[in-house]
């Protein structure tokens, strides 16, 4: 039966290969070359995805991580800071994954250029952040942004509006993989473009491709020769993640043959968390554990908020000497992750994605930091942008921090109806943004809309039935209240 298996795998991998060698001949030189760079990283992927079958763990084998391996943040914190932090500033550099489309908030083109407070977008906001770094400690960190074939027309033009500022701006392209079809394991690409029913055809295989793609790329190389030593990775859309001077000292203040290669940022898990991925000890290494490698059985543990205590917040610093060497060597070993899809015609095909963190068992003394919750703040749905426009927050030099006059530090927990999905609708919705300071909870579902100056307190559930409206009164508080059944308030 193995060797029946094996030949299978050839076969599909000369099959493979025999398709791919036909896409790239429909396409002139220049998108053939680029396309062979981005072709040979995925069969390498469809290799080891024929390989590999099953959860990429065995369950019984995973252990909690030694209390070394996952620092508080507050005893990095404790050590301070040296007098000259601009030395260590300008070995830093900050690469924003910048892949996403905002099509699940309701918006077309990258999700780094909708608007989230006081008319400034996720990449207005990462660009003053570091302007006001450069420009406070007198640095040089520059601004990476990883693309995809998704965002990177859109926000190339964009970028000339920050040519005044004082920050150097980089972008690469993270590849662009063919769709297999589920059945045959062939691409359903017709030739190399992007148009007509070939539009579907491609992705971005996941921000795991960070490696590969910044390496091939010649920005790595680049980097490394202006004296840059550490990359800060997050996610654009966590306005959370600054660059935070602490974890910067640890990592600079380690002694050479112990230097640290990568930090993973992770925090508390609350009950909002429950499938972020978690850090696991796992014959020896650390290890990112995604909720797609664990076994059916043992999902609801690994949900558990007593085994699994933390999660990851994609908050990454990791040595550029390091990728280089991992890479040169092909040496980063990420889990693969198989990402199944319907395309609008109905046909099934399987994407094969890895994630950045995965990489952490590759290097050297990597280690977990436990930090504050403040630094997670993704806005994925227009229930967190209701809290990040409001006057929970408060915006300085670009960052956003939770405004001293609440008196507990955690988030309220805001649940937003499907009426209120898209960014228009939801700002159509709201004269404006509700006071919210002392909030806990709340929950509207249906045709609700709000009026000027509303006050919200403690647990509001605001309930529209199929059919009915709720108009909540201009200056309205409502102080634990649940509100249901019809109100019209119509101008006369």
């Amino acid at each position: 039966m193995t060797e029946f298996q094996e030949k299978l795998r050839q076969q599909h991998e000369e099959l493979m290969h025999r398709e791919l060698e036909a896409l790239l001949a429909t396409g002139n030189k220049a998108e053939a070359e680029i396309s062979r760079k981005d072709f040979d990283g995925f069969k390498n992927l469809f290799h080891r995805f024929l390989r590999v079958k099953g959860p990429s763990v065995e369950w019984p084998k995973i252990n909690r991580p030694p209390e070394e391996a996952i620092q508080p943040y507050e005893k990095i914190k404790a050590k301070g800071l040296p007098a000259d932090i601009a030395a260590s500033l300008n070995k830093l550099a900050v690469v924003k994954l910048n892949g996403g489309l905002g099509t699940s908030m309701g918006c077309k083109g990258p999700k780094s250029l909708i608007s989230v407070r006081s008319e400034n977008t996720f990449l207005d906001l990462t660009v003053q952040q570091i302007e006001h770094l450069n420009k406070t400690f007198n640095a040089n960190v520059p601004l990476v942004l990883m693309n995809s074939f998704n965002t990177d027309e859109d926000t190339n033009k964009i970028l000339q509006k920050y040519k005044h500022h004082r920050v150097n701006i980089h972008t690469f392209n993270q590849s662009r993989y063919p769709r297999i079809n589920k059945e045959s394991l062939l691409p359903v690409a017709k030739h190399l473009g992007m148009s007509g029913d070939n539009t579907d055809a491609w992705y971005p295989p996941g921000h795991g491709d960070i490696y590969a793609s910044f390496h091939n790329s010649g920005l790595l190389d680049q980097l490394i020769s202006e004296g840059k030593e550490y990359i800060f990775v997050s996610n654009i859309d966590n306005l959370g993640a600054t660059v935070d001077l602490f974890i910067l000292h640890h990592l600079m203040s380690q002694p050479a043959d112990k230097r640290c290669e990568f930090i993973m940022e992770v925090t508390d898990k609350t009950r909002a968390d429950v499938k972020g991925g978690t850090l696991i000890q796992y014959e020896d290494h650390l290890r990112l554990l995604e909720i797609a490698q664990v076994p059916k059985a043992h999902v609801d543990e690994f949900k558990s908020v007593t085994k699994f205590k933390i999660f990851n917040t994609n908050n990454l610093w990791i040595s550029l000497p390091a990728i280089k060497r991992l890479q040169e060597q092909n040496q980063m070993d990420l889990e693969i992750i198989v990402n199944p899809k319907t395309l609008d015609g109905g046909l099934n095909v399987i994407q094969l994605e890895t994630a950045v963190g995965a990489a952490i068992k590759s290097f050297k003394n990597a280690m977990g930091v436990n930090v504050p919750r403040s630094r997670f703040l993704p806005v994925k749905t227009s229930s967190d942008l209701l809290l990040v426009m409001s006057n929970l927050y408060s915006l300085d030099a670009g960052s956003l921090t939770m405004s001293k006059k609440r008196e507990f530090p955690t988030t309220p927990h805001v649940k937003l109806g499907s009426s209120f999905t898209k960014v228009q609708e939801f700002l159509a919705r709201f004269e404006n943004i509700p006071e919210m300071l002392e909030l806990d909870h709340l929950t509207v579902s249906g045709d609700v809309t709000f009026g000027k100056n509303v006050s919200l307190k403690g647990t509001v559930i605001i309930i529209a039935n199929h059919g009915d409206r709720i108009d909540i009164p201009a200056g309205a508080m409502l102080e634990n209240k649940i509100v249901s059944g019809n109100l019209r308030i119509l101008d006369h």
